[in-house]
């Protein structure tokens, strides 16, 4: 492959291509034609190597949700492996004429070296962090070039979660002069808003500078009209700041995301040499102690969720279709904020949150300068390991998160940047005093150890790492997810940051509240029961919590069979769950209705008690109206609405009933009898607003399919077993086979089921609930054939 240095082009192709998001220079996707050996073999940096057998794939690549799963191995990373793997890459160029080439890599798990004809080009340990070498110095011009990274993951449960094996995110080519805006170096910022003007300040760096040079920055509305530019010299430091007013702006809020494009070049002598692009949402941030949260000084509630970056059977690869999917149907529900759990995710999710309306709360490390417990039979369960990235603290930290915020600044959905998650857990390994006689909501592993680290240890870390952030933006607070509140109390870690976060420790919002009067206090990752939210809701000096989790995720999985952990809104899939319809009907503005079913006596829909003695509703139930004759069954129903009532082939069989504020869930017992079962929602003069249906459905007959979503060549299909009436049969179980024309590739096949632990990438798979996620890319037509049933054929083109 002949890869030639790029020349300029029109402007908005070049918005395209510096996606990258390097901020500097031309770039140029660099995924396809490289070569892969699961393999350590120390002698494939060298240039002449042999690497005629290796396996020729495109990036990106995750090559741990390739594998078959094991009970051998641990359940924290989802009984996926590790190991260590080599890539390389062939390329040509042609005389570089003073120009520089740069490589560019978005993420890769982990601890990888990059060489360049057998030169080694640097050394990253971090699997979340991008980064950047300069090839210039070992390109051969005319000659066979050749990059060799080689990716370590040995440490297979270094992890509580999945985090898959390989370079799973984009790569890229940039080529620049040798006088560039510096790598991530260009930010903006909102200084003022007011009624009819907001300013902003664009921060901008330039990496070797030189004498002549000016940096202009040109603004556009959404529509692509120029309404404003300015110019300012650049430093002999190779800094350069302006500021800019936009008369009337238009405000980016979650219901209007607004998106204005800021234009930069660097001119030298009045030439352009380099040029940068980005989008700029014009908002302002507010928090108070008593108050909470306002964006654009409109006091809110913020209604978030954790997310891992795993998506099923893609393992840790990002697709931006997919994840565009997800994310909307999160925002359906009711979630306006994203907390990127336990690390910087790939750049596509901060650009989508951007342009959906998302917040989105950035997160540097799960893990500080000690091991976390690893799981590794199942969670909770057994004896835990404790691999980790722990040994590179001391060296990395510092650089991680410099780079997070540099890297993620830009985004406009960013409102909160957190160093790190849940690293205060008592005896985990840190101890003090304190938990001698405390009682806290998460594991504590026993009471003051003085053998332990101690917690004061914790504080110091805060500051230095607050320190960091602040040094790179000012503009948004510093926050941490604490889990051991208790015991941060005594050390200087709450004071570190500018807002405090709770983890599953509700039960100290009032008296903290008290206690530091000062102190501003969210939720930073909660559980889906009521009292949760009601203590956001109640409060508004808790402005807001994230739910642990908004999606289903692989690892941190329970005992085998298991492939993950299932508290999403959302399946594997991205299909809303029952737990998903009740959040809805917490959280959306738009109304909403859903009912469910279950037998009365079922285990699996044990909950609380309430206060009357009987048993609670569920909010868990599915969609499902199939049970024997006569049988008492339970229907619930989740709406926002204040009442609703049920109706059974058009007979009411649930009279009118309120909302119940102690479940938030209305419920009725009822005789079963086939047909259809339908909630409808009524708002306080009992007029209906919405309403849901539910049918009893036969056996299985035939296999339909439809197209929920196809763009960048990729379709994803959604294949349901239904009876002779068209009915989604939900107790079905069948064997699907999927089988592609037209030079297409089946990327994966999910049924959403936890316990399923077979391989999910050949060509058939068990439906669940009678449903199936189909990923195909490219083809003319999939057809659907399963024993006993009729098949369907879906045309993609």
């Amino acid at each position: 492959m002949k890869t030639k240095l790029l020349i300029l082009t029109a402007f908005l192709l070049a918005i395209q291509r510096l996606s990258a998001q390097t901020g500097f220079g031309q770039s140029e996707n660099w995924n396809a034609d490289w070569l892969f050996l699961q393999a350590d073999d120390t002698t494939a940096l060298a240039p002449n190597y042999d690497d005629s057998r290796w396996l020729r794939l495109d990036l990106p690549h995750d090559w741990s949700v390739e594998q078959p799963m094991s009970p051998d191995l641990a359940s924290c990373t989802g009984y996926l492996p590790g190991g260590i793997g080599w890539y390389r890459k062939h390329f040509r160029t042609d005389d570089l004429d003073g120009k520089k080439l740069y490589v560019y890599f978005e993420g890769v798990y982990n601890r990888s070296k990059v060489y360049l004809n057998g030169q080694l080009l640097g050394y990253r340990p971090s699997g979340f962090s991008s980064f950047c070498y300069d090839l210039t110095p070992y390109i051969k011009a005319h000659s066979d070039n050749v990059l060799a990274v080689r990716v370590d993951h040995s440490q297979s449960a270094d992890s509580r979660w999945y985090t898959g094996s390989g370079i799973y995110r984009n790569v890229w080519l940039v080529s620049s002069g040798p006088t560039h805006f510096a790598l991530w170096g260009n930010t903006w910022s909102v200084r003022k808003v007011t009624k009819g003007r907001a300013t902003l300040q664009f921060d901008m760096e330039v990496e070797q500078p030189v004498n002549g040079l000016t940096a202009e920055v040109e603004l556009l509305d959404a529509d692509g009209r120029v309404i404003g530019t300015r110019k300012t010299a650049v430093g002999g430091s190779g800094k350069a700041l302006l500021t800019m007013d936009v008369r009337q702006p238009r405000l980016w809020s979650l219901d209007t995301p607004y998106l204005y494009k800021a234009r930069l070049r660097l001119l030298q002598d009045g030439r352009e040499i380099d040029r940068d692009a980005m989008n700029v949402g014009i908002r302002t941030l507010k928090w108070d102690a008593n108050r909470g949260f306002a964006l654009n000084s409109q006091w809110m509630k913020v209604k978030g969720v954790c997310l891992h970056e795993d998506a099923g059977v893609w393992g840790n690869v990002a697709s931006r279709p997919v994840w565009e999917r997800r994310l909307r149907e999160l925002k359906s529900i009711g979630v306006n904020a994203i907390r990127m759990s336990h690390n910087p995710h790939a750049p596509m999710f901060y650009e989508l949150c951007d342009s959906l309306g998302l917040l989105v709360m950035d997160e540097a490390s799960d893990e500080w300068e000690f091991p976390k417990r690893k799981w590794l039979k199942g969670w909770n369960v057994g004896k835990p390991g404790f691999q980790g990235t722990y040994d590179y603290f001391e060296q990395w930290i510092d650089r991680d998160v410099r780079d997070m915020v540099r890297r993620d600044r830009r985004h406009t959905s960013i409102f909160m940047w957190s160093i790190g998650n849940e690293v205060d857990y008592p005896n985990d390994p840190y101890s003090h005093p304190v938990l001698n006689g405390s009682s806290i909501t998460q594991p504590m592993y026993g009471g003051y150890n003085p053998n332990a680290p101690h917690a004061e240890r914790i504080g110091r870390i805060a500051k230095r790492l607050s320190a960091v952030v602040r040094a790179e933006d000012t503009s948004r607070p510093v926050t941490g997810a604490l889990a051991g509140v208790v015991m941060s109390n005594e050390t200087e870690y709450p004071a570190a940051v500018d807002v405090v976060g709770y983890n599953y420790t509700e039960s100290r919002y009032s008296e903290d509240h008290q206690r530091y009067p000062k102190r501003i206090i969210y939720g930073s990752e909660n559980r889906h029961d009521l009292p949760a939210w009601k203590a956001v809701r109640d409060n508004d000096y808790i402005f807001g919590q994230f739910l642990w989790t908004g999606i289903d995720y692989l690892g941190e999985s329970g005992r085998w069979p298991a492939r993950g952990s299932q508290p999403g809104l959302l399946d594997f899939g991205g299909f809303r769950k029952p737990l998903g319809w009740w959040r809805a009907s917490l959280w959306s503005t738009a109304p909403v209705v859903y009912i469910g079913s279950y037998q009365i006596d079922s285990n699996a829909h044990r909950g609380r008690n309430r206060r009357d003695g009987n048993m609670a509703p569920s909010m868990y139930a599915e969609d499902l109206w199939n049970y024997e004759p006569g049988q008492t069954v339970r229907v619930v129903c989740y709406t926002n609405q204040p009442q609703a009532r049920l109706l059974l082939n058009g007979k009411e069989v649930g009279a009118v009933q309120q909302k119940d504020d102690d479940t938030s869930i209305i419920y009725w017992d009822i005789p079963y009898e086939s047909g259809t079962l339908v909630g409808e929602a009524l708002d306080k003069s009992g007029k209906v607003v919405a309403s849901y249906e539910i049918k009893s459905s036969g056996r299985p007959y035939a296999l339909t399919a439809k197209l929920l979503d196809s763009r960048d060549r990729l379709s994803q299909i959604e294949v349901n077993v239904v009876d002779e009436q068209g009915i989604v049969v939900k107790l079905a179980d069948n064997d699907v086979t999927c089988r592609i024309s037209g030079n297409g590739r089946l990327l994966g096949m999910e049924n959403s089921d936890n316990q399923d632990v077979t391989n999910k990438r050949d060509n058939h798979e068990r439906v669940r609930l009678g449903r199936l996620l189909v990923y195909v890319e490219n083809g003319t037509s999939v057809r659907f054939s399963s024993p006993l049933l009729q098949s369907y054929e879906l045309k993609l083109k």
